[in-house]
């Protein structure tokens, strides 16, 4: 289940349809979402035949098709197509990914494409990031210290300090995990969500970092952090295989830890 925020008073409506080339020997249809804030329109889905045969295999190479000889009009984000920069996360057939690393041929039948859910849309397949960034600043995710650097070395740690960080570092901010939970959906003015909360994980647990009370002190609030009802959700659409509701666990056990303790 999905939830979009559409422009108020908005209708979504069937829009227009681009038929594949004469002679294309493998088509596959693409439906997906638009909207021009300038336009004055309500929302659309425009639907492509796509010649696949002719474009690389990842349903972006579909979408960069489209727009390079197709409609040259569609505006969607993507940059490093390996799966590292997060900027072409959508909704593909109801459910979150990066369409850099999904496979046209993973799909059956018509591909459906959608901005990422419950965020507001700049325009087409643009979804508004201002809000989930300003959440994770307000986590400070950089090092905390105190005392000052060794003279002579980097801040070490041991191996065994170093694996904890693994599950945690490969996070890349695309917000899939995020915008699939229905938490996040209802109180995304106050709760964090899971991306921003398994990025907060990744300092907590850091050796080298030596503001552990202060980010649990920020932490320990009842929206903040005690909204996640455990859907899991974020760990099923994580397009790099990571587990934020682990993480929001392990947060919340150095919480009542610290309390015991």
């Amino acid at each position: 289940m999905v939830e979009f925020t559409l422009p108020k008073n908005s209708k979504l409506t069937r829009g227009k349809f681009f038929k594949a080339p004469d002679g294309a020997t493998n088509v596959r249809r693409f439906e997906v979402y638009r909207w021009d804030p300038d336009s004055g329109e309500n929302p659309r889905i425009d639907a492509y035949d796509v010649d696949v045969g002719s474009c690389g295999p990842m349903v972006l190479d579909a979408i960069i098709k489209i727009k390079n000889e197709i409609d040259s009009t569609l505006t969607f984000r993507r940059s490093c197509r390996e799966g590292v920069c997060g900027s072409c996360a959508m909704n593909v057939n109801g459910k979150n990914t990066l369409v850099c690393t999904k496979a046209i041929d993973e799909y059956k039948g018509t591909i459906k494409i959608f901005p990422l859910p419950h965020m507001a849309v700049v325009k087409d397949l643009v979804p508004d990031m201002t809000h989930f960034y300003a959440q994770y600043a307000s986590i400070k995710p950089w090092m905390a210290t105190q005392t000052p650097p060794p003279a002579d070395s980097e801040r070490l740690q041991s191996r065994e300090d170093r694996a904890k960080l693994d599950g945690l570092y490969e996070c890349v901010l695309c917000a899939c995990c995020s915008t699939s939970c229905p938490s996040y959906w209802w109180n995304s003015e106050r709760y964090l969500g899971p991306a921003i909360l398994l990025q907060a994980y990744r300092w907590l647990v850091d050796s080298r970092d030596e503001g552990t009370g202060e980010r649990l002190d920020e932490l320990e609030d009842p929206f903040k952090l005690y909204r996640c009802h455990t859907i899991m959700n974020c760990t099923d659409t994580c397009p790099k295989g990571l587990n934020p509701a682990k993480a929001i666990a392990e947060t919340k056990k150095l919480l009542v830890q610290r309390k015991l303790g």
